[in-house]
């Protein structure tokens, strides 16, 4: 079985996350969505809430599951049985950072790193940007599934 994982934080998934997730899905048996635990990071949605909506996101995909890691992510990916890590690139920037890191994980474990250009609808999004957005009363609509626009709102408002 071909299985591969997105990793990343997902702090709130964002239409880009899912386009990358799809299109993954096409080209393997399974995806696993890795929800990184950054224990010294606080997020605005906690990662129970994050799976609940990368689950709910993803449930048309029959080989997508969502699951939660700390540590390395080669770790991760030697325990799922994942032989590739699949990344987004939005622009060159990205590129030098993430090269980096697939160098350290092919060096670590053999573990090799797909990356996909993300569509250029999206090539600007980040979910920082979307917080900020809607943080600022801004519509972010576009950006993000109905569900998470509507909790982005919600949480915002009580902070």
């Amino acid at each position: 079985m071909r299985r591969a994982v997105c990793p990343g934080s997902f702090d709130p998934v964002t239409n880009g996350h899912l386009d990358i997730v799809g299109r993954a899905s096409r080209l393997f048996d399974e995806v696993i969505i890795g929800v990184l635990i950054n224990q010294s990071k606080t997020g605005l949605f906690t990662i129970e809430e994050r799976i609940e909506m990368l689950g709910e996101a993803t449930a048309s995909y029959e080989n997508v599951r969502v699951a939660s890691f700390h540590g390395l992510l080669v770790d991760f990916c030697r325990s799922q049985g994942a032989a590739v890590v699949v990344k987004g690139l939005r622009a060159v920037s990205d590129f030098d950072y993430e090269l980096q890191m697939a160098q350290m994980n092919i060096g670590l474990s053999g573990v090799e790193t797909l990356f996909m250009p993300t569509n250029p609808l999206y090539s600007f999004l980040s979910s920082s940007l979307v917080k900020d957005v809607v943080k600022w009363g801004g519509d972010a609509s576009a950006y993000v599934p109905d569900f998470v626009g509507e909790r982005l709102v919600t949480r915002l408002k009580q902070n």
